[in-house]
């Protein structure tokens, strides 16, 4: 701002004004310095200019606008994922099993095992479903309901003891526990499985069952078509038979009810074993043999009855075993292989769901049955 000249001033009011506003036209009209910013803008236009470029955005279109080099990118990009989306769209069409696979815990992604079943608590009413899925060396139980019972020994669960028939729980405690532990040497152990001599099993057998004992024993030396081991030990000729993995897997139940005499319960003891095989040889085929064994224990009191203490007084021992070449006499199971098939004799009996625990055993060893599955 021009302060007015002071009192006393030769100039004219009008004089005065007119060189104020000369003044001013003046400064306007002058030439300015550029910032130092204003000259790094031009300088950037000049080059883009010189070189036939367009700067973004701000001189090309409205503000806010993508560069040209990040919208090509960016369409391009959008192209390609239609592409891949009509892919997709056609795969889970045509084959929705494959479309799973992609998605995480897939069948193809190392998903986690369907969960396991719970203890069986009673008979079952019906058979199992139906598994998709054939057995590998790594997977051994895929496409068998079994895939999802629990394995080994822990499957065997003894049931609560209580008194029975005025037997006490004590004594009914000890017998549960034997008879698993029966069990467990007759079908689990892995030196019986390969074919040696079920020593543990049969040292828990009372010796004053004397018949029973000796004819084991007899079957086990010399087997025969009518007193094969099979039917009572799990065992597998090892020139033959190579199991697959570490785990059996076991499902069934142990019971305790009043026997036919007064003070003499009987332990009932339902379970099927399956084994996941391939030949010796190494071949790369698995298939599995499904054994299913029942056995009652009368308890005794050896106060009252002949029978040894700490010993097994069994009653009976029926069994059923699935996928087997109906070879009988040398002490063996032989499972049935793809090759198997054209020369093993023609099956005779029913077709058998082996892994069906709702019905009971069919009790005919002289009848070579179908199978559903293995």
């Amino acid at each position: 701002m021009t302060d007015k000249p002071s009192e006393g001033s030769s100039i004219s009011d009008e004089e005065w004004e007119k060189f104020v506003q000369d003044a001013e036209r003046d400064r306007a009209s002058a030439p300015k310095e550029p910032s130092a910013r204003a000259r790094m803008v031009t300088e950037r236009l000049r080059r883009q200019d010189a070189l036939g470029e367009q700067p973004p955005g701000w001189r090309t279109g409205p503000v806010g606008q993508e560069p040209n080099g990040r919208a090509a990118r960016r369409r391009r990009v959008w192209s390609a994922l239609g592409v891949l989306l009509a892919v997709a769209a056609a795969v889970i069409a045509l084959k929705p099993s494959a479309a799973l696979s992609w998605l995480p815990g897939g069948p193809d992604a190392g998903a986690p095992p369907a969960s396991p079943l719970a203890a069986e608590t009673g008979r079952p009413t019906g058979a199992p479903t139906d598994v998709a899925g054939q057995p590998t060396r790594k997977q051994p139980f895929a496409g068998s309901p079994a895939e999802r019972w629990a394995s080994g020994a822990d499957a065997i669960e003894v049931p609560k003891a209580k008194a029975v028939d005025g037997v006490p729980a004590a004594r009914i405690e000890k017998a549960l526990s034997l008879t698993k532990k029966f069990l467990v040497a007759s079908n689990l152990d892995r030196d019986v499985l390969y074919g040696a001599e079920p020593k543990t099993a049969l040292s828990l057998l009372d010796p004053l069952a004397e018949d029973y004992v000796t004819e084991l024993r007899e079957g086990l030396r010399r087997p025969t078509a009518e007193n094969d081991p099979k039917w009572k030990f799990s065992r597998f000729d090892p020139d033959e038979i190579e199991l697959v993995g570490t785990e059996v897997k076991v499902r069934g139940r142990m019971t305790v009810a009043s026997g036919r005499e007064r003070g003499r319960p009987v332990i009932r003891a339902d379970y099927t074993f399956v084994y996941p095989v391939a030949r010796a040889d190494g071949g790369d085929e698995v298939t599995r043999a499904i054994v299913r064994r029942v056995i009652e224990v009368a308890v005794l009191d050896p106060a009252k009855y002949r029978a040894t203490e700490g010993r097994l007084w069994v009653r009976e021992l029926s069994s059923e075993i699935g996928n087997d070449l109906c070879r009988q006499g040398d002490g063996f199971i032989h499972p049935r292989f793809r090759a198997d098939l054209q020369g093993s004799p023609e099956p005779s009996g029913d077709v058998i769901d082996p892994y069906d625990r709702s019905r009971g055993l069919s009790g005919d060893r002289k009848e070579c049955g179908t199978l559903s599955r293995t």
